[in-house]
């Protein structure tokens, strides 16, 4: 109890337990008195039990080959390499996050986030780290005071700042501010290097941002060109509120590359799936390399593969009224994930878009309970082709979930989830897939 109370104030801060539910962008109101350089060390841990069977075109539920295939013709080898992973019910590894904020300075505030375990890196990893200036005083300027009023200016190697499901999701041990079990289908996060300006006044926001593109630090130039190109966000709508009960808020971002080694605006991700080895193969080669929770960590999800250039866009909508919430996404983008790709023929980039609406009920004496659903649909122009066009897949999901705050750091969550992939190709392992089953989580959160 006497290390809790040391912990330092923070300023301009999200806080890691229930009181940082539905906050998005940090506030202009510092939440905090400043009282000299201080440390707060916060962690995020979460520990699952999933009962989850997957099925494609040639595996039963029950993990083996079926006789025949569905128009009752033989196996073939490239059938057999088909197979899903034979899953079961059981625990998953535990994951955890360590969280260091440091408040420098007034209105200056750094935070570093590791990964301390998780299903892709066992080891710890340092997911990133920023500089926040919410006020520059040190600076003894007027001018810029007045102009920070307004402004929150981020520096360094961060989670970026591009639609509002970022603030929803899942994040390795951080799972409190997620009612649901996992993220979505297509899971647009990612980690860059660069800065973004904030501005906020009555309501009204916006964001402008600049960075490398890449997941990491890069000095490699491109085969085809030595030049790579930065990539910018933007970020602007409206968070209102007509009193404690009722708050309304809409945004629309937009994030633009022209050309990267390797952009993972959808693939930055570097923890895993928290559903664990659902529709994946029992092999990852034929039959000689088994298929693991580290190598084949992003379980349910799909990759548009925009890797070389990318151009996406997402509006979200978000709705409190009482204890009831909505929250939904509508994503569309383009690219390629070469410059073959997009330049071979007529058809150039491809293109994918999706669709998350969710419906949460919180109630109790302190709405530390409350029930959900969530409707998510992909669409995804993928690189094979059909006649004239590019191969157009969909997945779809449904999940029921519930959930419990015993304290505002201890969450026990439930879901159940049914997901279908369709429109792919005979020979491809998706072709039929389905998943369905609960998952349960335990979270906490300081």
């Amino acid at each position: 109890m006497a290390m809790a109370q040391l912990q330092a104030p923070v300023q301009y801060w999200r806080p890691y337990d229930r009181s940082g539910l539905n906050v998005f962008e940090t506030t202009k109101d510092s939440g905090a008195a400043f009282n000299g350089l201080g440390v707060r060390i916060g962690g995020g841990f979460t520990q699952g039990y999933q009962m989850l069977s997957h099925e494609n075109y040639i595996t039963g539920t029950d993990g083996k080959l079926k006789a025949t295939r569905p128009d009752g013709s033989a196996l073939t080898r490239v059938d057999s390499a088909n197979q899903l992973y034979k899953i079961g019910s059981g625990f998953n590894n535990a994951s955890a996050n360590l969280f260091i904020d440091a408040q420098l300075a007034r209105g200056v505030r750094l935070n570093l986030a590791l990964y301390l375990s998780s299903r892709h890196h066992q080891e710890t990893w340092v997911k990133g780290g920023y500089i926040q200036f919410d006020e520059l005083g040190f600076l003894g300027s007027p001018f810029l005071d007045d102009i920070m009023k307004y402004l929150t200016i981020r520096l360094g190697h961060m989670e970026i700042n591009y639609g509002d499901q970022h603030y929803r999701r899942s994040d390795g041990g951080n799972s409190l501010y997620n009612p649901f079990v996992e993220n979505y289908i297509i899971d647009a996060f990612t980690t860059e290097i660069g800065a973004d300006v904030t501005f906020q006044s009555n309501g009204f926001l916006g964001v402008i941002g600049a960075t490398n593109g890449e997941i990491k630090g890069n000095i490699v130039p491109l085969v085809d060109t030595l030049d790579k190109a930065p990539a910018f966000y933007f970020k602007a709508g409206y968070d209102g509120k007509v009193n404690e009960d009722f708050r309304y808020r809409l945004t629309g971002s937009m994030y633009t590359q022209a050309q990267s080694p390797r952009n993972t605006l959808f693939n930055g991700d570097r923890t895993g799936s928290n559903y664990y080895m659902v529709m994946e193969k029992q092999y990852s080669t034929y039959s000689t390399v088994q298929s693991s929770t580290t190598s084949q960590a992003w379980s349910g999800r799909v990759f548009p593969n925009f890797t070389n250039n990318v151009t996406a866009f997402q509006i979200n909508g978000f709705l409190q009224f009482g204890g009831l919430e909505f929250f939904g996404t509508y994503d569309m983008a383009s690219g390629a994930s070469s410059a073959k790709e997009r330049d071979i023929d007529t058809l150039g980039n491809r293109k994918m878009s999706q669709i998350a609406a969710e419906l949460i009920y919180r109630f109790g004496n302190s709405r530390n309970f409350y029930v959900g659903g969530r409707y998510n649909a992909a669409t995804v122009e993928e690189g094979a082709r059909g006649p004239g066009a590019y191969l157009q897949t969909k997945i779809d999901r449904i999940s029921i979930a519930a959930g419990w705050y015993l304290l505002d750091q201890v969450f026990l969550k439930a879901e159940y989830m049914m997901q279908n992939y369709k429109d792919y190709l005979p020979n491809d392992y998706r072709n039929g897939g389905k998943i369905s089953g609960l998952t349960i989580q335990a979270v906490v959160g300081f």
